[in-house]
C-alpha cells in the first residue's frame, strides 16, 4: 500500500501520522512546495496551478490514494484535482471538522488562517452544520507561517493573540488550519481557564487518514510491522524532510519508523 499527501509546506505531517499509525506498513509519499510556498496569499487560480503541479509529481510514484493536506488547496483546488487523477487516483480533501466540534453543542470558536475566516466557504460550513450553535470566527494572523519555520517565539506570540481573541466560555475548538494540529497543546494550554472542564480540539487529521482507508478499501491494522518506506518530494524534486519537520513528533518519528526512500 502507497499514500500520498500534498501541501505547500509540513501541514500535512498531522495527517502523515494520522496515516502512520493506522497502517505503519504503508509506503508514503509526502509532496511539499518550498518553491512556491505559502499557498495561503495566492490567488485561487495560482493555487490550484501549484498543486496540480505537486499532485502530479506525487501521481508519478502510482501511490493508491492521495491526501490533500491543506486547507487552503481544498477548497480551491479539490473539484481540479479530482477532474484530472480521479477515477485512477482517489483524492481525499481536508474540510475543517466544524460538524463534530459543532455535534458537541458549543459554544465553539474555530481557528483559521485570516483568508479562510470569514470566507464564503467557511461561512457555508457554519450554516450547513453548525445552526444553533454559538460559533466565534478566530483569526490567527502569522500561526501557519509561524509553525512552518518552526519559530517557537512566534508561535507563541501567534497563539496568544488568537486566545485573546476566543471567548473564555468556549468549550470546543476547531482547528481549521492543518498546521494548527502540530501546537494543538500550545493552544490548548493557551486557552486553559482555571475551574472549567477540558477544552476540546477537533482536527481533521484523523478522520482524513481513515478516509483514505476507506476509499481504498483498506482496513486500519496499527499492529502492522512499520515497515513502510518514506519519499519526500520538494516541488517535484526527491529530498530531504524539511528540517522545521523534526522540530515536531508528527516529523520527528517519521525516519524513525520509514526508511528512507
Amino acid at each position: 500500500m502507497k499514500i500520498a499527501l500534498m501541501d505547500s509546506g509540513i501541514g500535512l505531517l498531522a495527517a502523515t501520522a494520522a496515516v502512520r499509525r493506522l497502517r505503519p506498513d504503508a509506503d508514503l509519499v509526502l509532496s511539499l512546495d518550498p518553491d512556491g510556498m505559502p499557498w495561503g496569499p495566492r490567488t485561487p487560480e495560482d493555487v490550484t496551478q501549484r498543486a496540480l503541479a505537486v499532485a502530479e509529481a506525487a501521481a508519478a510514484h502510482r501511490p493508491d490514494a492521495l491526501i490533500v493536506g491543506c486547507n487552503t488547496a481544498s477548497v480551491h483546488a479539490l473539484t481540479a484535482l479530482r477532474a484530472r487523477l480521479e477515477p485512477d487516483l482517489p483524492v481525499i480533501g481536508t474540510v475543517p471538522a466544524i460538524k463534530p466540534a459543532a455535534a458537541g453543542g458549543g459554544p465553539l470558536a474555530i481557528w483559521a488562517t485570516p483568508a479562510t475566516t470569514g470566507s464564503p466557504y467557511q461561512r457555508g460550513l457554519i450554516r450547513d452544520f453548525a445552526a444553533g450553535v454559538r460559533v466565534t470566527e478566530v483569526p490567527c494572523p502569522g500561526l501557519a507561517e509561524a509553525v512552518e519555520r518552526a519559530d517557537q517565539a512566534a508561535i507563541g506570540a501567534a497563539v496568544a493573540a488568537a486566545a485573546a481573541l476566543t471567548p473564555e466560555d468556549v468549550t470546543t475548538v476547531v482547528l481549521g488550519c492543518t498546521h494548527y494540529e502540530l501546537v494543538a497543546e500550545r493552544i490548548r494550554a493557551a486557552l486553559h481557564r482555571p475551574g472549567r472542564g477540558p477544552l476540546v480540539l477537533h482536527g481533521s487529521a484523523g478522520a482524513v487518514a481513515a478516509q483514505a482507508l476507506r476509499r481504498i478499501g483498506a482496513r486500519p491494522a496499527p499492529d502492522a510491522s512499520a515497515e513502510g518506506r518514506l519519499t519526500v518530494l520538494l516541488s517535484g524534486r526527491e529530498g530531504p524532510l524539511p528540517q522545521a519537520a523534526l522540530a515536531y513528533p508528527e516529523g520527528r518519528h517519521l525516519p524513525l519508523t520509514s526508511p528512507a526512500h
